[in-house]
């Protein structure tokens, strides 16, 4: 009986693994690394002309980091330095796009840079220090923080601290454009913590307030407009930058600063997908359906969200629409797999597995180096 009991217990236990998605992350990883690296280890968005993005660069050394590769990761970071920050990130902002050109050859198409990707670069690198005691990575990890503090920041009059989307280009004598999927709390509380001469507590403090002018209806807008004189203007709709807000919010944790303020602010997608299934590709700002057909990856983006929020029938059935893109051949998810999808999904999924979590002052925490 007792062994019967035994093993009806470890079906179930099982059973709630497998439900919950349990390894599916390394094969995601796995998966990504074949499909979207390249041998110099350059990532590949197939569906933009085989560009490269410092988004991409950033993200795939943060998931380098969770899983413990460093060869990878090494390589993301060499190649990254000598083609978008002209061999040199302790002293320039890599550029946000490589790709072919007019011309036919490969090189940088716009120098300018992309603060979400330096600020995710910045933290991964100062993480990585920590976790493999790396003294480099360390000093690479601050000396970048400090370009985006001296490039990337401003002061809003009547607001305070905000983090620019870009160097170039997002300021027009007193106006400013913002966007609040560039404002991941984790790691910008982090910075504050590790660099605190930085610009980066007062600019943590202000990411709530962002975030609801940015989603004044409770869905988070692609963009945001700022003047002394009309405040701020949330763009007309939200879609494949907003998308991360939710995410970013999902991923807090319970005990930031900041947390509850900005899931109670983004609570209306929640209610939209209590009743569409499927999140839509573009909402607009008082919450009406623009275009219905999100890809996968928004499903994936909202499970750290929901789960947040304790709406836990809504993530399963994210979680079952997800689940019902796998490819098992690839390990992605979607037919044909895209890039901006398994990225979302490599960050949800990371996270729900606790392969990665961060805490109260935005630490980075993985399985394999956990406290």
């Amino acid at each position: 009986m007792k062994l019967s009991l035994l093993l009806i217990l470890m079906v179930a236990v099982a059973g709630q693994t497998a439900a919950r998605g349990a390894d599916a992350w390394p094969v995601l990883w796995n998966g990504y690394v074949s499909r979207f690296m390249d041998d110099q280890v350059r990532v590949i968005d197939h569906d933009a002309d085989d560009r490269t993005t410092s988004e991409a660069q950033a993200y795939a050394m943060f998931f380098a980091l969770v899983a413990n590769d460093r060869p990878r990761f090494d390589g993301l970071l060499r190649w990254t330095e000598r083609n978008l920050a002209s061999g040199d990130l302790q002293l320039n902002l890599p550029a946000w796009l490589w790709g072919r050109g007019s011309q036919n050859q490969w090189g940088v198409l716009d120098s300018n840079s992309a603060s979400d990707a330096d600020v995710w670069m910045a933290y991964t690198l100062l993480e990585a220090g920590r976790a493999w005691n790396e003294s480099r990575y360390t000093s690479l990890g601050r000396a970048l923080a400090g370009l985006i503090a001296a490039n990337e920041t401003a002061e809003l009059s009547n607001f305070g601290t905000v983090l620019l989307p870009g160097a170039k280009g997002f300021r027009q004598g007193e106006a400013y454009r913002l966007n609040a999927s560039y404002l991941p709390l984790q790691p910008i509380v982090r910075l504050a913590q590790l660099d605190p001469g930085g610009p980066w507590r007062q600019t943590a403090e202000r990411i709530p307030a962002l975030v609801r002018e940015s989603a004044p209806n409770g869905f988070a807008t692609d963009w945001l407009e700022y003047s002394e004189r009309e405040g701020f203007k949330p763009s007309a709709e939200g879609s494949y930058d907003a998308i991360r807000v939710y995410l970013w919010a999902g991923m807090l944790d319970p005990a930031t600063p900041g947390r509850d303020a900005i899931l109670n602010t983004l609570s209306g997608m929640a209610a939209l997908v209590r009743t569409n299934a499927v999140p839509p590709a573009k909402v607009s700002a008082a919450g009406r359906i623009t275009d219905p057909n999100g890809p996968i990856g928004f499903s994936a983006a909202l499970l750290p969200y929901l789960d947040a929020l304790g709406e836990r029938t809504l993530e399963r059935e994210q979680m079952s629409r997800l689940t019902a893109a796998a490819d098992a051949g690839t390990g992605l998810y979607g037919i044909p797999a895209r890039y901006y999808d398994q990225n979302l999904a490599l960050f949800a999924l990371g996270a729900r597995e606790r392969q990665f979590w961060f805490d109260a002052n935005g630490a980075l925490n993985t399985r394999w180096n956990r406290p």
